[in-house]
């Protein structure tokens, strides 16, 4: 294998996201892609405004493609220079140069490396977002069909790893869909407001101004810097920032923080489906194509894969953007080193949340819950996670602290003795002088009938979001 084969991160230790079009769309190529894109869109807001030839502009836009580069000797020579522009510009030049000499003279014109670099990751995140987003909106749309269908579905409640009390299936999906779209409207607002970069060496436009000034005789270098932010944004689709923000990171910090809440949001859906799916609980299982979670040793096994995915990227992401965050101590006007620190987290963040989001919509569409199972479930404690009931049936007559003495001293026999918990408090002088026969006890033992508001709680949140 080549040096650059060898090099080429593949997917082989990411499987979450290998195959995925997230992977695709922050790739090498398209990262090139994306910085040439912010160049030609920089020819044009410049000729729009008459500081640039619009033939160059035209000239300089058709030749901005990264197939006409070699990326790997682009990333070679950046080895030399710190970050992966300036050989681009180099390459990029001379490819034009090859074309239209003359246009090659307005090739980054007045730019720096950061304006482009930074332009293209947004161009990036932005793209990567859009696939994300719909990957969302289908999980979104498959888990309150889970939802409404499973929303009476009598299942256990858990808290602290045991029984608690009764809950639905349905209120659990639709928990898990208020998350992703609690994730959604995040990444939404994100991207929304994903600038462009335009600032010059340091932030102060000097060097576009000057060349206006010089090229077109611009006079009035603030009103031009403004119209060129505006239009440098209108050519690439991004927000146009307030002020330059080489070294006030806040775009960088804020995508981080919505990439790491949504992979935390995938990742408890999946969570739960893993538990659930335990051969123990046997409450539901995953899609199962063939082939999918056999393992090298156990004829066996059918392992949860779209779940431990899910779960591997939710586990990762956010140490990712807690670097991105970090990288908000960037000193003076660009940073050397914590500029340079953001890139592969950002490209990793990006990269395992789409992928966690492509198997969230396939497990969304594909999980199995089990209501025998679930009900059988519910059966294995005899009752006694209704008890909480029990005590408020018992507390007007007997009072709430002793109510809830009798149901802990009938829980204690009936697990010592092995005999039912109806039983055990039927034959209690205390229960029966509250009035509360055997046929009654029967009723209000029964877990299926006590779930709350799950099913108008469902109803409720599937209805509000419509």
């Amino acid at each position: 294998m080549s040096g650059a084969g060898a090099a080429a991160d593949l997917g082989l230790l990411s499987p979450v996201r290998a195959g995925s079009p997230v992977e695709a769309a922050v790739g090498d190529v398209a990262w090139l892609q994306a910085m040439l894109d912010a160049e030609a869109a920089l020819a044009r807001a410049q000729a729009s405004l008459g500081t640039v030839p619009e033939a160059a502009a035209r000239t300089i836009t058709r030749l901005a493609r990264a197939e006409l580069l070699d990326v790997r000797a682009v990333a070679l020579a950046a080895r030399e220079t710190g970050n992966p522009v300036v050989a681009l510009v180099s390459a990029f030049t001379a490819v034009v140069a090859r074309q239209d000499g003359a246009a090659a003279e307005y090739v980054h014109r007045g730019s720096t490396s950061q304006d482009v670099f930074d332009t293209g990751a947004m161009l990036v995140a932005r793209r990567a977002l859009t696939l994300v987003r719909g990957d969302l909106d289908a999980c979104v749309r498959r888990l309150a069909r889970l939802a409404a269908g499973h929303r009476a579905t009598p299942m256990a409640g858990r808290t602290l790893a045991v029984q608690a009390v009764p809950t639905t299936f349905g209120l659990k999906a639709a928990g898990w869909r208020r998350l992703v779209l609690d994730a959604r409207d995040r990444l939404d607002r994100v991207a929304r407001g994903l600038p462009v970069a335009l600032g010059g060496a340091a932030g102060t436009l000097a060097g576009y101004l000057e060349y206006a000034a010089v090229d077109a005789g611009v006079t009035r270098p603030g009103v031009y810097g403004e119209e060129l932010v505006r239009a440098f944004a209108a050519q690439t689709g991004l927000a146009a920032p307030g002020l330059p923000w080489h070294a006030l990171r806040t775009p960088l910090a804020d995508l981080g923080a919505a990439l790491a809440f949504t992979a935390g949001a995938l990742g408890k859906f999946a969570l739960d489906v893993q538990l659930l799916s335990r051969t123990e609980t046997g409450e539901a299982a995953e899609p199962a194509p063939a082939g999918r979670g056999v393992s090298s040793a156990m004829p066996h096994k059918a392992n949860p894969v779209l779940s431990t995915l899910i779960r591997s990227a939710a586990l990762q992401v956010p140490h990712l953007a807690a670097g991105l965050a970090q990288a908000l101590l960037s000193e003076d006007e660009r940073s050397a080193g914590a500029w340079h620190a953001e890139w592969q987290p950002l490209r990793e963040a990006l990269r395992l949340t789409g992928g966690a989001a492509r198997c969230a919509a396939e497990l969304a569409g594909g999980v199995r819950p089990d209501p025998a199972r679930m009900r059988a479930n519910l059966e294995l404690t005899g009752g006694q996670l209704v008890t909480e009931r029990l005590t408020a049936h018992l507390a007007g007559a007997l009072g709430r602290a002793a109510a809830r003495a009798v149901l802990t001293e009938a829980v204690a026999c009936s697990g010592a003795s092995g005999r039912p918990l109806v039983s055990v408090l039927g034959a209690d002088e205390r229960v029966r002088a509250a009035g509360l026969a055997t046929e009654r006890l029967a009723e209000l033992l029964d877990p299926a009938a006590y779930t709350g508001a799950a099913a108008a709680l469902t109803d409720r949140a599937l209805t509000a979001d419509r």
